[in-house]
């Protein structure tokens, strides 16, 4: 048996195990690194990699960071505030949570948004007396929704510029992603509000528990001190801060993260023990399971064969618009279960062939491959931000299911419409 036949039923395996949930979603991700290992497919290093990857750094020092808010009282206050503004109206809330996740993830990290707004998203669905898990997961798509908005909002457009300007082909201007992405977000909102809304659970934390704690605890996140309050607000301010000028200060995201984490800690707004209990261990290590069935995919071929059986079903004699439908179908089921960075890496050179082939311009092609590879909104470990709520959401993997396939049919329907029309496969 070849290595990519062994990653293909791996990966089987795993999303049968992860819709079943048979045994906890962590342990499953954990064991396709041990999988991966016992096959041969991957040694032990890069097996295991996914415990050392940035982004799980990045989840853990946002987590502790995130935690300070709540810890000094300030979430409580910003969510009360909020609902002041938005009201009570759980709609009127979710819309709100997710035009400031998009608009910030247009020019930040998905990621780093999304921990970012978390510890106050929960904060709001707490003083509004409502799940938590009716607003976290809107959080999380608002996210991945408004990274397709300009070139720096999600690694898929980078990839699919480079590969564009490595052909001699074009390039991609700063916000002309923006052409396709701001109406997607559009419809991704409007979408969420009519039908979305109504597939999220509602089984979340035992509010009345939440409020128990609120009350109880009172007392005590009102004598905190208003410099732990200000040194918490600072911190976050700081670390989003350093993530906007990443590259200018080249200082990487979970370096940022681990920074303010430690900040936190050695000024003594948390304990290190409060800081150890901020850490979603489940979270942790769901992405870091998962991770290392990309560099599998990639490096047997198994991703390639997927593509290959896609395109020859397709047919490359069809008109741009199947072969493009085709590749935005494909490049947004692999990015359901690896990183959306590899989807858009594999496809990009295939899409650029496909359209040669046709003598079309390559853009509406490349643009479908890209967006399609930032739909990762039906899996918890599509994306970061779907895995970052996960657990505080207390979500379940046919949560996502239920309320990401929708969605991704609404971007695909809209995408199919307007890419062409916006970069016109024979321009004149």
């Amino acid at each position: 048996m070849t290595a990519a036949t062994i990653t293909l039923l791996i990966l089987a395996g795993a999303a049968v195990l992860f819709v079943t949930e048979v045994i906890p979603l962590a342990v499953t991700a954990m064991s396709v690194a041990v999988a991966l290992t016992l096959t041969g497919v991957l040694d032990a290093k890069a097996a295991f990699s996914g415990l050392m990857d940035s982004n799980v750094i990045l989840f853990a020092g946002m987590f502790v960071v995130g935690q300070a808010l709540f810890e000094t009282g300030v979430a409580e206050k910003i969510g009360n505030s909020v609902v002041k503004i938005a009201g009570r109206n759980e709609k009127a809330l979710l819309v709100a949570v997710m035009v400031v996740a998009a608009g910030l993830s247009s020019v930040l990290s998905n990621t780093g948004t999304t921990a970012v707004l978390m510890p106050v998203t929960i904060s709001i669905a707490a003083a509004a007396g409502y799940s938590r898990g009716k607003l976290l997961m809107p959080l999380a798509l608002g996210a991945g929704l408004g990274g397709m908005i300009t070139l720096v909002g999600t690694p898929p457009n980078l990839i699919v510029k480079g590969a564009l300007e490595t052909a001699k082909l074009g390039t991609f201007g700063f916000f002309e992603y923006g052409l396709i992405g701001i109406p997607l977000t559009i419809a991704g909102i409007i979408y969420m509000v009519l039908i979305g809304y109504k597939l999220l659970p509602d089984r979340g934390v035992d509010e009345s528990e939440v409020a128990a704690a609120v009350k109880a605890e009172a007392g005590s996140k009102s004598a905190v001190s208003p410099t732990k309050q200000m040194i918490s607000v600072v911190v976050m301010l700081g670390t989003v801060f350093a993530m906007i000028f990443e590259k200018q200060l080249g200082v990487g995201l979970h370096v940022s993260a681990t920074i303010g984490a430690l900040i936190l800690v050695i000024t003594g707004v948390l304990t290190d023990k409060q800081a150890y209990r901020a850490i979603d261990w489940t979270t942790i290590f769901l992405f870091a399971g998962m991770l290392p069935m990309a560099q599998a995919l990639d490096k047997t071929g198994a991703g390639k064969m997927i593509a290959n059986v896609v395109i020859g079903a397709i047919g490359q004699d069809a008109s741009p618009y199947v072969i493009t439908g085709g590749l935005f179908i494909l490049s947004c089921g692999l990015t359901q279960f690896m990183s959306n960075t590899a989807s858009a890496a594999l496809l990009a050179p295939i899409g650029i062939a496909i359209a040669k082939g046709l003598g079309a311009d390559p853009r509406a092609v490349l643009m479908a491959v890209g967006i399609a590879a930032s739909c990762a909104f039906a899996t918890p470990v599509g994306t970061p931000p779907n895995t970052l709520v996960l657990g505080p959401g207390n979500y379940r993997f046919m949560d996502y299911v239920k309320v990401g396939v929708p969605l991704i049919l609404v971007m695909f329907v809209v995408s199919v419409i307007l890419i062409p029309m916006i970069w016109p496969f024979f321009p004149k």
